[in-house]
C-alpha cells in the first residue's frame, strides 16, 4: 500500500462531508486518464493483430492460388502421361507396321529377283554362249546381288532400330573374320581394276562377336570403300592389336567426306552431296548399320577424312578377348557329282520354271509343283533326294509341307528323310527359326546364288538307287 492510502485509512472519519468529496476527487484524477491509455495500447495491439490476421489471410489466399496451381498442373501432367503412352503405343504401332510393310516389301521384291538371277545363272552356263551373251549375263547377276544387298541392308537397319537382332558370340579369330569379308569384296574389286592392300593380324588375336555380323560389319566398309574410290583406286585394310583392344582401320583414296558431313556420317539415310548422276547408288543405311553391329559388340568406329577428293580411313575397335586360341572343328569335305532327284514346290512359274532348268542342266532329275497341296501329294508318292520348297504356297505353306513329309517317314524336325531346303522371300530371323523347326535342313532367301544352291545339293543329298 502506499503511504498516502495507509494514512488516509489511519485517519478517523471526517465529519464534513465537502472535504470528504474534495479529497475523493483528488485522488480519482490519475485513475481518469488510465482507461484512455489502456484504450490506446489495445488498439495498437489490435491493429497490429488484424495486420498480421490480413498477412495470414493474403498467405492463406496465395497457398489457395499455389494450390490451385499445383492441381492444375497434376491434372496436366496426367493427361500429359496419358498423351505420352498414347503416342508411345501409336510409335510402336506404327513401327511394328513398318517392320511388317518392309519385311513384305523384301518378300515381294526378292520373288521376281530369283526368276531374273536363275535365268542369268543359266544363260552364262549354257555351252554354246557367246562372249556377249556371258558378259550380258553377268551384268543382270551383279544387279540381282546388288538389289539384294539393299534390301538386306534395309531390313537390317529396321531390325537394328526395333532391337530385334540378337547376336551369337563367340571367340572368333580376328583374321579369319577379315578375310571372309575380303573374299566376299574381292569379285567386285577386281572388276573395278582396284588395289586392296591387307596387313592382317597375328593368329592369337581374338575377338568375341558374332561372326556374321562381324564379317557384314567389315564387308559393308570395303563395300563403301570401294563404292566411292575410282576405278584403278586403292584401298588399304589395317588390323592392329594391343593388350586391351584390336582395331582395324580400311582406308582408300577415293571421294573422301566433306567436313561438314563427318558428324552425320553413321546416320540413317545420310550421304554425301548427290548428285543427278545417283553413280554410286546406295540407300544411305549401309553405315548405320556397321555403327549399331560394332556398338553391339561393345566396340566404336570412327571416321576420317581430310576432305572431299582426298580419301577416308574408317577405324574399328573392338575389345580383344582374353583367350589366346580358337579351336577348329574338322574341315567340311564337299562330295559332288551323282544324280539326285529333286522335287521343286514353288508358286512363282518363271522361278519354277528357271531353277527346274538349272537343275537339269546339272543332270538331275526334277519334279515341279506350283503350290502346297500338289507339292505335297507328289512328295509322298515316291521318295526324293532333294525337296527345294517355297514358304508362301497357295492351299498349304511350306511348312506345312514340310511337316507332313516329315511325319510321314516317321521322323519330327530336320535330319531324317529327304533334304528339305526352305527357298523363299521370308528373311526375317524368326521366319527361318519357324523354317527350321518345321523340319527344314537348310533356309535360304532368295534371290539364292545357284552355285551356292547347286553346292548344297550335291555334297548332302543321297544319290538315287536303282
Amino acid at each position: 500500500m502506499d503511504e498516502d492510502e495507509d494514512e488516509d485509512a489511519m485517519a478517523p472519519p471526517d465529519k464534513d462531508p465537502t472535504a470528504s468529496q474534495q479529497r475523493a476527487s483528488t485522488h480519482e484524477l490519475p485513475r481518469a486518464s488510465l482507461p484512455e491509455e489502456f484504450l490506446l495500447r489495445r488498439i495498437h495491439i489490435l491493429e497490429n493483430e488484424i495486420d498480421a490476421l490480413r498477412e495470414v489471410a493474403a498467405e492463406k489466399r496465395r497457398l489457395e492460388e499455389t494450390l490451385a496451381q499445383l492441381r492444375e498442373a497434376n491434372a496436366h501432367l496426367v493427361v500429359a502421361a496419358v498423351q505420352a503412352q498414347h503416342l508411345q503405343e501409336d510409335a510402336e504401332a506404327a513401327n511394328r507396321r513398318q517392320n511388317e510393310f518392309l519385311a513384305m516389301l523384301a518378300h515381294e521384291l526378292r520373288n521376281p529377283l530369283s526368276p531374273i538371277g536363275m535365268a542369268a545363272s543359266l544363260l552364262d552356263r549354257m555351252p554354246d554362249a557367246t562372249p556377249q551373251l556371258h558378259k550380258l549375263s553377268r551384268v543382270i547377276g551383279r544387279q540381282v546381288d546388288h538389289m539384294a544387298k539393299l534390301l538386306d541392308d534395309l531390313l537390317d537397319a529396321a531390325r537394328i532400330s526395333s532391337g530385334k537382332i540378337t547376336l551369337s558370340t563367340q571367340p572368333l579369330l580376328l583374321a579369319d573374320v577379315l578375310q571372309q569379308a575380303v573374299e566376299t569384296m574381292q569379285p567386285c574389286i577386281q572388276e573395278r581394276r582396284q588395289s586392296l592392300q591387307l596387313e592382317l593380324p597375328p593368329e592369337s588375336v581374338v575377338v568375341e562377336g558374332d561372326q556374321v555380323r562381324l564379317t557384314q560389319v567389315f564387308t559393308n566398309l570395303l563395300a563403301n570403300a570401294s563404292k566411292y574410290t575410282g576405278d584403278g583406286g586403292r584401298l588399304h585394310l589395317t588390323a592392329r592389336a594391343d593388350a586391351d583392344q584390336v582395331s582395324v582401320a580400311i582406308a582408300d583414296n577415293g571421294n573422301g567426306i566433306a567436313p561438314e558431313i563427318i558428324p552425320y556420317i553413321f546416320d540413317l539415310f545420310t550421304q554425301g552431296p548427290r548428285s543427278l548422276a545417283r553413280s554410286e547408288g546406295g540407300l544411305g543405311v549401309g553405315l548405320n548399320v556397321v555403327r549399331n553391329l560394332v556398338g553391339m559388340h561393345a566396340g566404336t568406329v570412327t571416321a576420317e577424312s581430310a576432305g572431299a577428293g582426298l580419301g577416308s580411313c574408317f577405324t574399328v575397335r573392338l575389345p580383344r578377348s582374353g583367350q589366346q586360341t580358337v579351336g577348329r572343328g574338322p574341315s567340311e569335305v564337299a562330295v559332288t557329282g551323282g544324280r539326285k532327284r529333286v522335287l521343286v514346290v514353288e508358286d512363282n512359274p518363271d522361278t519354277c520354271a528357271t531353277l527346274a532348268a538349272c537343275l537339269r542342266e546339272e543332270g538331275h532329275e526334277v519334279v515341279t509343283a506350283l503350290d502346297g497341296r500338289s507339292g505335297l501329294a507328289a512328295a509322298l508318292e515316291r521318295p526324293y533326294d532333294v525337296i527345294v520348297c517355297d514358304i508362301g504356297l497357295p492351299g498349304l505353306d511350306g511348312l506345312g509341307l514340310i511337316r507332313a513329309v516329315r511325319a510321314a517317314v516317321g521322323v519330327h524336325g530336320a535330319g531324317a528323310g529327304p533334304l528339305a531346303i526352305a527357298m523363299t522371300g521370308y528373311g526375317q530371323p524368326e521366319d527361318e527359326a519357324r523354317g527350321r523347326e518345321a523340319g527344314f535342313d537348310h533356309y535360304l532367301v532368295k534371290p539364292v546364288a545357284l552355285e551356292a544352291l547347286l553346292a548344297l545339293i550335291g555334297s548332302e543329298a543321297r544319290a538315287i538307287r536303282a
